[in-house]
């Protein structure tokens, strides 16, 4: 077999460890979205909850930061579903910009990730 470096794509097994992987992240971050739910409809159904004297702007804060946070908890659980589909397309891993491997530490780190590190650099460096 050619070097891992002249490698276009994972195999078989090292992809069924990353779905592996993938299907963890999205369990937990499925569950934090259904956290992030439950707290929204106990302070939408008990707005007396609020502590007597406090502003009510408080808890308008607080609807507001956790529908943010459920907006990204769904925007990050999109991308591990894609990430998957990828596993299962025998593409994952791949840059979709070099072409070339994403480093298994990367990926282990970012399992959604779509850019090698050099690519991202490469990004970052062009953005200034």
């Amino acid at each position: 077999m050619s070097k891992n470096t002249d490698k276009t794509r994972y195999s078989d097994e090292e992809l069924g460890e990353f779905k592996e992987l993938l299907e963890k992240k999205l369990q937990k971050a499925q569950d934090q979205l259904s956290f992030y739910k439950q707290q929204i409809s106990e302070l939408a159904d008990n707005p007396d909850t609020k502590i007597k004297g406090l502003d009510d702007g408080i808890g308008t804060a607080e609807s507001e930061r956790l529908y943010n946070m459920a907006a990204r908890q769904r925007k990050h659980i999109q991308h591990l579903e894609n990430a998957l589909i990828r596993v299962q397309n025998k593409v994952y891993g791949v840059c979709r910009e070099t072409g070339k491997l994403i480093s298994k530490d990367r990926l282990r780190a970012v399992p959604h990730a779509t850019l090698s590190i050099e690519a991202k650099q490469n990004r970052s460096s062009r953005g200034k």
